[in-house]
């Protein structure tokens, strides 16, 4: 039975990252399926009206944050106002400045989408980050209750919230997420483990919805000839202490061998100090359209892990690792670098190497549908 679909999110295509690949892959698959499916987001200047005529799906802006320039055209440059930059320093943690720009704005969305002459939102998924894309949802819910009472309302986390071991947010924060979680239907996260970073007595809305991705039937292994020095790829972003490639380059810059490390990222600093030490064996890139860099990564001798120091997240880079089946070398980040295994896969031994054996959980059309059968089950 066809439903009515909205879903919230701040950043869309063209932007490449988890968030706007998660949303992107959501609305065309429930499309696809001959869903009513309209996407709200951030929105810059790029035309979509290719995009809403080949996947039959409405594309709508949802404004300016005051607060920030963000948009989905851009995703977040580092040219701020001298207001921006100041409340950011002043108000950062204290009032999730700037994103709380959002809440608003997202108040408005769902004000134009529950007026009495449209039908009404049999599903709605927000997505966070940022999380105020909740907190503009649990106000609307809070103050128009009619509005959705027939709506299953799922907040799709990618992140925890206050249980994020990264990022601490003051305490007070606490009364906030414990608020928009009683509003919520339902709480989507993508790894079982992530649970207890939720509150206990909200665990019992919390379903496991990893991300999604179209899975054709290509054959990446055709791309792989093998390459004269050792070639690996790292994809995705880099932060210091906790998902850091500084051990595993000093280790390479003290071991001397010939390699080519070829990264894909927009988080740069970390790197730069090591761009004359390795000279050409360090060839750093931004990011690719996924289906490029699919291609370029099956080229590659093997991939490149860097976990998190933490059980409660994991990369969405390693679906399409299993998809291209490149041998993955998985590093931690604590400064315990396994110099052996790293030797190993150098030498092209790659038995210590984490294998994906299955990746039909992450088929986009798996995923859509543990979140319609969400709209079943809302007690």
């Amino acid at each position: 039975m066809k439903k009515r679909i909205l879903i919230i999110s701040s950043v869309f295509y063209p932007v490449n990252s988890p968030r706007s690949n998660r949303t992107v892959e959501l609305a065309k698959e429930f499309a696809r399926q001959g869903h009513d499916v309209t996407v709200y987001a951030q929105l810059g200047s790029y035309d979509y009206s290719s995009f809403e005529k080949d996947n039959n799906v409405k594309v709508k802006n949802l404004g300016k944050n005051p607060f920030s320039n963000f948009n989905s055209d851009i995703g977040q440059i580092n040219k701020q106002s001298l207001i921006t930059k100041i409340g950011k320093k002043l108000l950062g943690r204290a009032l999730e400045f700037p994103d709380i720009g959002v809440l608003s704005l997202v108040n408005k969305a769902l004000i134009t989408e529950t007026k009495a002459d449209l039908p009404n939102i049999d599903l709605l998924i927000t997505i966070a980050v940022p999380y105020p894309i909740h907190w503009g949802t649990a106000k609307f819910r809070e103050k128009f209750p009619e509005k959705l009472q027939n709506t299953t309302w799922v907040a799709d986390c990618g992140d925890p919230y206050m249980g994020n071991p990264f990022v601490k947010k003051p305490f007070y924060f606490k009364y906030v997420e414990k608020w928009f979680c009683r509003y919520a239907d339902f709480l989507s996260i993508p790894i079982n483990d992530a649970k207890d970073a939720y509150y206990p007595e909200f665990q019992h809305k919390i379903k496991i919805i990893p991300q999604g991705f179209e899975i054709g039937n290509e054959d990446y292994s055709i791309n792989f000839v093998g390459n004269r020095v050792p070639t690996f790829i790292y994809a995705g972003t880099f932060y210091k202490d906790k998902r850091d490639p500084r051990p595993l380059l000093e280790y390479l810059i003290k071991k001397g061998v010939r390699f080519k490390f070829k990264i894909y990222t927009k988080t740069k600093h970390l790197l730069l100090p090591y761009i004359d030490s390795l000279g050409d064996c360090l060839e750093i890139n931004d990011y690719l359209p996924r289906e490029q860099l699919l291609v370029e990564m099956s080229k590659a001798d093997f991939l490149l892990n860097i976990e998190n120091n933490s059980n409660l997240q994991s990369p969405s880079k390693l679906i399409d690792y299993g998809l291209v089946k490149r041998p993955i070398l998985n590093i931690k980040s604590n400064g315990n670098l396994n110099e052996s295994i790293v030797d190993e896969f150098l030498e092209g031994i790659y038995i210590n190497g984490i294998i994906i054996d299955d990746i039909s959980e992450f088929d986009i059309r798996v995923v859509s549908k543990r979140f319609l059968d969400l709209i079943s089950n809302k007690s």
